[in-house]
């Protein structure tokens, strides 16, 4: 795997203050401790790849992180990991859990024992969060409906393949894609198709909605890195995997950006992916975990680095960008996913 390098600078963040807002009970400033990291699960090219990124900018950024624990897309093991990790000595913890409401006790606990938290991706209902690092992902379904819109002319059907409704970016990707269909695009009727993340639910579903409209001509995928195997084999089934400028082509746009969907738009597969940036989800979430053990804050106002951190009830997020891929900038070698060998 080539990545580029992503050192970060002495001067990371211009917002960086003595008493700025903190959570999960910022120890006081000194050397930094132990971080522990759990990552959400296996199943994921988008993952495998942010897991990649994680060994690489554990090194950059000198973190001494503990060996990180995998909770599989499951609470429960999420609690366990992170039980074990505290056990280990970790004096700040990374996860990304999957079910952003089961989480609030486990997130009391460590504010309880002053062990801060930063959340990639996901951002937990309830409980204190030192920082998140995830993208808005209410664009992201904006950016999905506004390109489908466009390509269907503001007319037919489309379906939407969801990820699951008990995490935060399912719910925003998929109220964000239908409040800009319905003011947007109103003569375009959306199926949304919740699948928990699961590519073989996306699959089954898939299938079942276009035998039931065989006009569907346009999918979203709330995740390419397990929807776009699935869906790019049912289009195949159907006869209808064939170039954009076949009638019979389904308009897909995606999201993750991973190397694969890079290639299905290259070949006319896939029209579109909004990239989640799976390498700034390390660097940041380091960093942060890195600066919580430091004892360092921060506040909202905009960064060094193209994002700005906003200020939520139970702590902050920093926004990272997420840009819309089609075949015009899929060569774009700043992409993470053109980074990936």
């Amino acid at each position: 795997m080539k990545i580029g390098s992503l050192v970060a600078s002495a001067a990371l963040l211009t917002i960086v203050t003595a008493c700025g807002t903190t959570g999960g009970g910022a120890p006081a400033a000194g050397a930094a401790g132990k971080v522990g990291i759990d990552h959400p699960r296996a199943d994921s090219d988008f993952w495998n790849s942010y897991m990649k990124y994680v060994d690489q900018m554990a090194t950059e950024l000198k973190v001494d992180k503990l060996n990180p624990t995998n909770s599989q897309n499951d609470v429960s093991k999420l609690v366990s990991n992170v039980q074990a990790l505290t056990g280990q000595g970790a004096k700040a913890i990374v996860m990304a859990p999957q079910d952003t409401g089961a989480i609030a006790t486990t997130l009391q606990q460590l504010e309880n024992k002053k062990i801060p938290v930063v959340s990639v991706d996901t951002r937990p209902d309830k409980g204190k969060v030192f920082m998140v690092v995830r993208a808005d992902n209410r664009a992201y379904g904006t950016k999905a409906c506004e390109f489908l819109g466009e390509k269907l002319g503001g007319k037919g059907k489309v379906v939407q393949l969801q990820g699951a409704l008990g995490s935060i970016n399912g719910r925003d990707r998929s109220e964000a894609f239908a409040e800009c269909m319905k003011s947007k695009f109103p003569g375009i009727t959306v199926f949304s198709e919740p699948t928990e993340w699961e590519g073989s639910k996306a699959a089954s579903m898939l299938q079942t909605r276009l035998e039931q409209n065989p006009d569907i001509k346009g999918i979203y995928l709330h995740a390419g890195g397990v929807h776009l195997a699935p869906t790019l084999q049912v289009l195949k089934t159907k006869g209808l995997l064939v170039p954009p400028d076949d009638p019979k082509h389904v308009f897909v746009v995606s999201n993750d950006g991973i190397p694969q969907e890079f290639e299905a738009i290259r070949k006319g597969d896939i029209d579109a992916t909004v990239s989640q940036p799976a390498d700034l989800y390390a660097k940041y979430a380091l960093f942060y975990a890195k600066a919580a053990t430091e004892g360092k804050t921060f506040k909202a106002g905009p960064t060094d680095h193209d994002s700005t951190i906003i200020e939520l009830p139970n702590g902050l997020e920093d926004q990272l960008p997420a840009p819309l891929v089609t075949k015009e900038n899929v060569d774009d070698q700043k992409l993470w996913g053109n980074q990936v060998k």
